[in-house]
Formats: C-alpha cells, structure tokens, sequence
C-alpha cells in the first residue's frame, strides 16, 4: 500500500496536536541540548582563533607605531637580534595587519572599508629561549618605553589559562549537551509511544484491511524528525545570539588586545549548524525507530 505525502503529513500533524505539550517538551529540550553541543564547538573555534598568534612559542608580541620611523624600526630590530634570550621572531608588516584585520572582521566589511593598510600597527612576535613568564615579563618591559614602540602584549601564563578554562567549559557544555540529547531522545521515545498507543484501535483496523508497517510507521517517525528539526531551528538561533552577542564582544576593536581575534568564522559557524541539524536527525531517527520497532510491530 503506497502512502501519500499529504497523508504523512496530515497524521503527523495530528499526532503533534494531540501530544502537543509533551511534543514541546520535546522540541525545547532537543534545542536547549543542541545549543549546548554547538556552543562547545563555537568556543572551542573562537578560542583557537584568539591563540593562533601565540603558536610556535611565541610568548610575547611587540607593536610599532603606524608612522614610526626606520631609525625606531631599526632600533627595536637591534635590540632583538642582540638579545641572548631571544630564540627567534616575526616580523608582520602592516600589509600582513591589514590581513589578519580582515579575517579577524570578515563578517564586518563596513568596518573594513574605513580601515586601510597604512593605519595598522606592525609587530614582532618573538621567542624567547626561555618561556618562563618571569623571564618574558621581563624581556617585554625592556620593549616598553622604547621609541617608536605602541604597546607589549605579552601572553605569559594569560593565553594558557585561557586555553585551560576553555577546555573546562567545553567539558562541561559536552556532558550537559549529552546529558540532554539522551533525555531528548527518550522525550522523542515516549511521545511516539503515547501516539501509538492513543491511536491502537485505528492502527489495528489499518492492520486488518492490508496496511504495511511501513506505511503505518512513517507518520510517526516523521513526527520525531519534525520534532528534531524544530529543536534545530531554535538552536540555530541559540547559536546566532552566542556568535554575536558573547563571542562577538571580544573581537571589537577596543578590546583586550590579548584575545583580538577571538572570533568564530562565517565557515565555523555553517559547520557547526549544519552538525547540530544532523546530530538532531540521528537523535530523532534514533528515538522514532525504537518507538515504532518495540511498540507498533508487538
């Protein structure tokens, strides 16, 4: 017996209806695990955008002014090739600032077209032989009064602690996420069992007059995926407010120069939504296909 879209879609909607504070039981906790999921990877990309400058070893960064003279270049440049203790730098140009500023702003090109190449600082970002924070504090004050010379931002135990308290949040965001996509799915279980149970005395009269399983089936595992889709929409909004509102505060031009960059990318953000649709669906087929193999086929 072939089934057609507007009957599935007809009894679904009806299902929903007559479960419908358990079925936004549902919805809300699918949305409040999913945006828990996506916002361990939204911090987790924002964090590794933040610390990207400080791989390599690099402990602390020294900005030039944008109109300093060769002769300051200069004498910054000598006090770091004469320095025992420094192991090694980079030097980024204001071109290569510009850039950075450009990624770092993708998502504001407004911003970007009042700025131009010749209003960024360009900086050293050098390694010390010895990463010891007392050490770099040290080396970094030597920087700070020199001529020419607009700020050192040194990392020290700073970006570590970063790295470390993101790494604690996540876990925490990862188990609750968990915790709660199983309950979902439980959620998802039992809705489905109250409407096939609600619906038995027509479940057996389709039985009876030569109705497959699967046609049976279907209206009720749609119901889980509505469900799961619902819950995704509203966790992509979730996520919306995360990216702009807490996330995005961080990587405003008059913030902590340290965490510039803390950021997450228009392509993290796709990916992170696209996953949290899928984990959505698997947690919906997952939670329909035991409800209808236990308890529609007995």
């Amino acid at each position: 017996m072939a089934i057609s879209p507007v009957y599935a879609l007809r009894e679904t909607g009806q299902n929903l209806w007559r479960n419908f504070l358990l079925s936004m039981a549902t919805i809300i906790t699918i949305a409040v695990s999913l945006w828990l999921f996506g916002g361990f990877f939204l911090f987790n990309y924002a964090v590794d955008n933040a610390t990207a400058r400080w791989e390599g070893g690099i402990e602390f960064v020294v900005w030039m002014n944008p109109d300093a003279t060769e002769e300051q270049n200069a004498g910054v440049l000598d006090a770091i090739n004469n320095s025992p203790a420094i192991r090694e730098y980079q030097f980024v140009d204001q071109a290569a600032a510009f850039e950075e500023f450009k990624e770092i702003f993708a998502d504001t090109p407004e911003l970007i077209e009042v700025v131009s190449p010749e209003v960024m600082p360009p900086s050293y970002r050098i390694v010390p032989v010895d990463p010891d924070a007392d050490v770099v504090e040290e080396m970094a004050s030597q920087f700070d009064d020199r001529p020419g010379v607009r700020t050192v931002v040194s990392a020290n135990d700073t970006i570590r602690d970063i790295q470390s308290l993101a790494d604690e949040v996540g876990r925490v965001f990862l188990v609750g996420s968990l915790v709660l996509l199983a309950a979902a799915t439980l959620l998802i279980l039992t809705n489905i069992v109250s409407a096939i149970r609600n619906r038995g005395r027509e479940i057996e009269i389709m039985k009876v007059v030569g109705a497959t399983n699967w046609f049976i089936r279907i209206p009720f595992m749609l119901e889980g995926i509505v469900q799961a889709v619902f819950g995704a929409i509203v966790a992509w909004g979730g996520l919306w407010i995360i990216d702009r509102r807490v996330i995005g505060r961080f990587s405003q031009p008059d913030s902590l120069e340290l965490m510039a960059g803390f950021r997450v990318d228009s392509s993290e953000l796709v990916f992170t939504g696209g996953l949290v649709l899928v984990i959505a669906l698997i947690v919906s087929v997952v939670g329909s296909s035991v409800a209808v193999t236990r308890y529609l086929d007995a």
